[in-house]
């Protein structure tokens, strides 16, 4: 028989008293083993997790079981593969140990843990852009916008899109219900026919490097180059529209002369400075500008071609 020397026997009494003063406890052999996996699979998360709001998961791609790239393909883990081994939360019977991932703007699990377990499949569409968006210094958990328990996700789809996105951008959630608006609620674009959610080299997750060049790709016929540019326009369109809503027509900041006159003075110009009050006096030389529009006249504002066009008249 094998007997322990007493030195030995004293010494870790010793080093186990030093650890408890140090406030260190010895882990268990269960809190030291490796996460284990179910027995049963998703067989065994469905014994608890029968909601029907649940199951619709198995009508999205992530269930198929003939893909080997997702989680219910061949030899894939379920639903593990994205919540994380669950043997030891089946047999707490649903608390939530270490290993299992929960999924939401509201999960215990932190958002950066919960998007590895995305990011682990969806490297090729989002990951290259992803680590340098806002939303990702933001902390946006994945699942704050994607559904992926439903049969068809609402952000995936042009007519529901917007409603996810503007959940969380009030301001232009706002814009959207204003006279002049791009016609996201009427389910004729997304907001991702203008951003990148998942990354961008542009601004403002732009799909383009610049504003003008998001604008220009629907817009082409102001993108130009003119003979005669309008300098303005050629900068940032942005400096005459609200992309996203404005009480003025054609998403304009502000209506004409108001808002050319933002950069133009009235002085060497055949018009009176139009203030808030109206045409002082009463008078102008000319009919148009008592309509107070410069584009009365100026038609061709964002940028001309036309050999006599230096005032952006024809």
């Amino acid at each position: 028989m094998t007997r322990t020397r007493p030195w030995r026997t004293a010494g870790a009494a010793a080093l186990l008293v030093a650890l408890m003063a140090a406030g260190i406890a010895p882990a268990r052999a269960e809190e030291t083993a490796a996460p284990a996996y179910s027995a049963k699979g998703a067989d065994s998360c469905l014994g608890c997790h029968d909601d029907p709001a649940l199951l619709s998961l198995f009508k999205t791609k992530h269930a198929r079981p003939r893909d080997d790239r997702g989680p219910f393909g061949h030899g894939g883990l379920q639903c593990e593969a994205c919540h994380g081994p669950g043997g030891a939360h089946v047999r707490a019977r649903g608390k939530q140990p270490a290993g299992i991932v929960d999924f939401g703007p509201h999960a215990l699990a932190p958002p950066a843990r919960q998007n590895a377990q995305c990011l682990g499949c969806h490297q090729s569409n989002v990951a290259h852009e992803w680590a340098a968006s806002q939303h990702a210094a933001s902390e946006v958990p994945c699942a704050a916008c994607h559904t992926l328990h439903a049969t068809h996700d609402p952000v995936l789809a042009t007519a529901t899109q917007a409603e996810v996105c503007t959940s969380c951008h009030q301001a232009e959630h706002t814009d959207l219900f204003k006279p002049s608006h791009h016609p996201l609620r009427e389910g004729k674009m997304a907001c991702s026919s203008c951003h990148a959610p998942h990354g961008s080299q542009g601004p403002f997750l732009l799909i383009g490097n610049t504003v003008t060049e998001t604008c220009t790709s629907c817009h082409s016929e102001y993108r130009g180059p003119f003979l005669w540019e309008h300098q303005p326009v050629a900068e940032d369109c942005s400096n005459c529209h609200d992309a996203h809503g404005s009480a003025q027509p054609s998403l304009l900041k502000t209506r004409p002369p108001f808002l050319c006159q933002q950069c133009h003075e009235g002085a060497g110009h055949p018009s009176i400075f139009n203030g808030p009050q109206g045409l002082p006096g009463g008078g102008a030389p000319s009919a148009y500008l008592l309509a107070g529009g410069c584009v009365n006249c100026h038609t061709q504002v964002h940028g001309s071609n036309h050999p006599s066009g230096r005032l952006l008249m024809r």
